[in-house]
């Protein structure tokens, strides 16, 4: 045996000998569709888990990623399934809990997962209003619970990359202006008829705390964007991923105050309430954040359809999910790449409906994630970030709804002067469901 070969065997000896030690983790996950299986498939991909259980409303979808599971997982073990997470929840047999159900129920159940004493992977946005999203950091904190938000743009390797070798060391100046944007078109357009729920989903659960609509194909499974009811449209949806990763390159906390316009000004004839064209301007010191979509039309720039775009008196950075590229005043340009990972996870190559220019970032965020569990430090998309960036956009969609600029109060988490406004920053949830907000001073 040579010594090349020798130390490389050696390596792989002691890498394997680690996986072995370390300490296997149960995991359960609420809400077993689309993102439910890409964000659990890739921690099983990086750490020696153990998926002891699954919960979701529809018993297809539940019974599918149960197969999915233990053809995947080293035990091969088949998880228990729920319908009920609170059932799932009680059997206090668990580690940490992925959430990935629609936007309505992430409060409820995060909130009883960190109760119970589980650190959580939430999906983003946290919540579908602001009271919400307070409380749920409130009961982070409380708990003292390692709380990861799923915006994984901050473990995106080129983004990270861009960030610390472009942004952090100031090659692109004083930046003035940054335009976030999504042009894809995304919204619904069919018109389905109302029908009676299939008899593989609950409903009624379902619906849960959300104002509960006719059913329709649209509502489930995935499309449920469409509506206002079930989270915050394409603002909430894809805005939340830009605005985010803005405010870790430049280091930003929150707006000092936030303006919108636009509505449904093309497809009038579509179910979906969401908007199909809004601009909402985050404005900080000498600085403004612009985002905008249309569900309809081309990109302005057909490489960066869903991106951000960062003015600096020194340079220009334009960064997507597929790659970034860095125009300084002086000196050579820089383009990169999304990083893939084929050679070392090659189940990424044939996996149903993952986005696989996402999976190398979302590998990366669950190890952050693990990382902090270990140190019980805070993970890179602390539920704190989170919660600023999704209160944020949702209140570029109150000031759309209001017609008004709105100012933002940081420090009482308040909008300034505005009782309407304040009233907005909880939505009525339906009965027997009790909101989670905290009670707030009355002076």
């Amino acid at each position: 045996m040579d010594r090349r070969h020798f130390l490389a065997t050696s390596i792989a000896g002691l890498a394997a000998q680690a996986y072995a030690q370390e300490k296997v983790r149960r995991v359960g996950l609420i809400g077993c569709g689309w993102y439910g299986k890409i964000d659990l498939l890739r921690l099983i991909q990086i750490s020696p888990v153990e998926v002891v259980s699954l919960c979701d409303v529809d018993k297809d979808m539940l019974a599918q990623a149960a197969e999915i599971v233990a053809g995947r997982q080293k035990s091969h073990k088949t998880p228990r399934m729920y319908a009920d997470y609170r059932e799932m929840l009680r059997q206090k047999d668990l580690d940490l809990v992925l959430i990935a159900t629609p936007d309505h129920w992430h409060a409820l159940t995060m909130i009883e997962a960190v109760k119970s004493g589980l650190d959580v992977y939430v999906q983003k946005p946290i919540s579908v209003d602001i009271e919400e999203g307070r409380a749920m950091l409130a009961a982070a904190r409380k708990y003292k619970r390692v709380v990861q938000v799923g915006m994984q743009r901050r473990s995106t390797p080129h983004l990270a990359e861009a960030r610390d070798e472009i942004v952090v060391p100031g090659k692109l100046g004083k930046v003035g202006l940054v335009e976030i944007c999504c042009y894809y078109h995304m919204r619904a357009t069919a018109n389905p008829p109302d029908t009676r729920p299939p008899a593989n989903l609950d409903y009624e659960m379902w619906t849960g705390p959300a104002p509960m609509r006719p059913y329709n194909s649209l509502v489930h499974p995935r499309t449920w964007r469409a509506f206002m009811e079930y989270g915050n449209g394409i603002v909430g949806d894809m805005c939340v991923h830009m605005f985010d990763m803005t405010r870790w390159m430049l280091n930003l906390g929150w707006p000092k105050s936030i303006s919108s316009t636009g509505g449904i000004l093309i497809d009038k004839s579509s179910k979906a309430n969401i908007s199909d064209t809004q601009t909402v301007t985050f404005h900080y010191d000498d600085l403004d954040v612009v985002w905008q979509h249309r569900s309809w039309g081309d990109a302005p720039d057909p490489k960066y359809p869903w991106a951000a775009m960062f003015y600096g008196d020194k340079g220009t950075l334009k960064a997507g999910v597929f790659g970034y590229d860095f125009k300084p005043e002086k000196g050579d340009a820089i383009h990169r790449d999304v990083t893939y990972e084929y050679e070392q996870f090659p189940e990424d190559k044939t996996e149903k409906d993952l986005e696989r220019h996402v999976a190398p970032a979302i590998r990366r965020h669950m190890r952050d994630f693990l990382a902090n569990i270990d140190s019980r430090g805070k993970p890179v998309s602390d539920i704190e970030q989170g919660y600023i960036s999704a209160s944020s956009c949702i209140l570029g969609n109150l000031s759309m709804k209001l017609g008004r600029t709105l100012a933002w109060d940081a420090r009482t988490e308040r909008v300034v002067n505005d009782a309407e406004a304040n009233r907005l920053l909880a939505r009525p949830y339906r009965a027997p469901w009790t909101h989670p907000g905290l009670p707030r001073p009355t002076a």
